[in-house]
């Protein structure tokens, strides 16, 4: 099989069930969280090459494979719900993965500057990265049905992100960069 099809070089592309132009809101919604996934595995790497950071590896590769998921989920034209493969339970997992990672921080007193360890800073892009890819889907959804799972599971993976990237560089001993123009905005209770 060769890579290449040549069947897009009209500017349209294939979903699952039709045709679309390759700048079409579906196409965008899942192509972001495609970019997504390629951040996420760049951070995945970078975890397992530092000690100690095994399990937020392992949490990443699961991660990953629900990346996967959601732009299955995205890419049918007329999707049936038994070809659905996200759910909620995938949210209130990466909710638990939250509190677990936030629980070794120090409490939050302002904003922070994305940054600190080379882990850290991919895991901040991907928060960054997850935003827009939120925002790609309540695009589309604001102009055709989507599986709602997708929406929350991006949501509460944007957190993640987040908890992720403060855990990362407290592990290694560097402390968050707190942005030094604002005010506390967090009272520092969990």
């Amino acid at each position: 099989m060769k890579l290449y099809t040549r069947t897009g070089d009209d500017g349209s592309t294939s979903l699952i069930g039709g045709r679309v132009g390759k700048d079409d809101a579906q196409v965008e919604a899942y192509g972001t969280i495609d970019e997504l996934n390629a951040f996420a595995g760049a951070a995945r790497a970078a975890a397992l090459a530092e000690p100690g950071m095994q399990r937020l590896a392992d949490m990443l590769e699961e991660i990953q494979q629900e990346l996967f998921d959601c732009g299955s989920d995205l890419s049918y034209a007329s999707p049936r719900p038994e070809q659905l493969k996200t759910n909620g339970e995938m949210a209130e997992r990466l909710e638990r993965w939250i509190d677990e990672l936030d629980a070794e921080c120090p409490p939050l007193r302002r904003f922070i500057l994305p940054g600190g360890t080379p882990l850290a800073a991919a895991l901040h892009v991907c928060r960054t990265v997850c935003r827009r890819a939120e925002r790609r889907v309540v695009t589309l959804a604001g102009e055709r049905q989507i599986h709602p799972p997708v929406r929350a599971y991006l949501n509460r993976l944007s957190d993640y992100f987040f908890a992720a990237a403060r855990a990362a560089n407290f592990r290694a001993g560097q402390p968050d960069t707190e942005y030094a123009r604002g005010a506390d905005v967090f009272r520092g209770d969990r």
